[in-house]
């Protein structure tokens, strides 16, 4: 049996993933309980959590619970991020893709055209074939009716910021190094990046698995937004791409054209309201665009055109493979 720590000292990748994984789960489930509860009763006094005050489950279900909730999942992905490169890796924050410059937010520019560019070719695609309609602009819900509707768009706009935030830091930053590392005494530097990418796709693909009205194909498709979410960070070593794709791509889904996103209706506004129609197969039905086979082709376009831009902008496309390596060896790498 192999010991609990390697050569320097540091926790294998193994558990220093399970340690890092379960501290997020407590984590946030406590910051976002104290938060959101905070909030309930600061909003709307001791009789939020009776039976005489609002519905919990409207009070759950609007934009405001949204966005704070959300906030305090990214400050739990933060904080055990950091916690765990401190304690456990020996790696600082910005070496799990935060290393920022000028390009690190020109390719956060370029991720979220391309969530916008996607996600609107799948609207137009399903549009053209009549397979949605259509039935309302710019409308509101879940008390968002009270504010302008250009600020009642940012709510979730903002909500769905931290959502790219902290799963691409999560799942992509923390998630995919350490297991490229742990994997790396099995393969090759970029072997075991590929593998990484793979296994932490699967695994992304399987906790959506549970979203309401998820099935076989919108597990496998999620799996697959995985790998095109991934693709920026194995070329790039970077989360600017992941994140930006991860904002736009939820924010158009949801918020600007109505679809239901990973299962889960749109919270607040929706520039554009639907009644969908068409091939479930295709469509993705219930789930949203997720589930269908027009969402499959999407990430492989996405995925193409990821390469080409690394291409432009690098002048090459390659597996980063530093991302395999221990913080020892990163940092001779780039001494060099």
């Amino acid at each position: 049996m192999q010991p609990l720590t390697d050569e320097s000292g540091r926790l294998r990748a193994a558990w220093r993933l399970l340690a890092q994984y379960l501290s997020y789960r407590v984590a946030v489930v406590v910051f976002v309980n104290l938060v959101v509860g905070a909030w309930l009763l600061v909003r709307f006094g001791s009789g939020a959590l009776s039976a005489g005050g609002p519905a919990i489950s409207a009070l759950l279900g609007s934009p405001s619970v949204f966005l704070i909730s959300n906030l305090a999942s990214l400050a739990a992905v933060f904080l055990t991020a950091w916690l765990a490169g401190r304690l456990f890796d020996r790696r600082l924050f910005r070496d799990f893709g935060f290393r920022l410059s000028s390009w690190w937010f020109l390719d956060l520019l370029f991720g979220m055209a391309l969530g916008v560019l996607l996600m609107t070719a799948i609207f137009l695609a399903q549009l053209t074939l009549g397979w949605v309609e259509v039935t309302g602009t710019f409308e509101t819900a879940n008390g968002s009716a009270k504010m302008p509707f250009a600020l009642a768009v940012l709510v979730p706009l903002a909500a769905f910021v931290c959502v790219g935030m902290a799963e691409e830091t999560m799942y992509r930053g923390y998630e995919l190094r350490n297991a490229a590392e742990g994997l790396a005494g099995i393969f090759e530097p970029r072997g075991a990046v590929l593998a990484a990418w793979a296994c932490t796709s699967l695994f992304f693909g399987t906790l959506h698995s549970f979203n309401p009205n998820a099935g076989v194909l919108s597990t496998i498709n999620i799996a697959l937004a995985g790998v095109l979410l991934g693709i920026g960070y194995v070329l790039t070593g970077e989360l600017a791409i992941p994140i930006g794709l991860h904002i736009t791509w939820n924010f158009f889904q949801g918020n600007v054209f109505g679809f239901p996103v990973s299962g889960l209706g749109p919270v607040g506004v929706t520039v554009i309201s639907i009644e969908q129609g068409g091939p479930t197969l295709l469509t993705g039905g219930a789930f949203g665009p997720e589930a269908g086979l027009l969402v499959t082709a999407a990430i492989l376009a996405g995925s193409l055109l990821t390469a080409l831009w690394v291409r432009i902008r690098r002048g090459s496309v390659a597996i980063h493979a530093p991302l395999a390596q221990g913080p020892e060896k990163t940092a001779e790498s780039r001494s060099v």
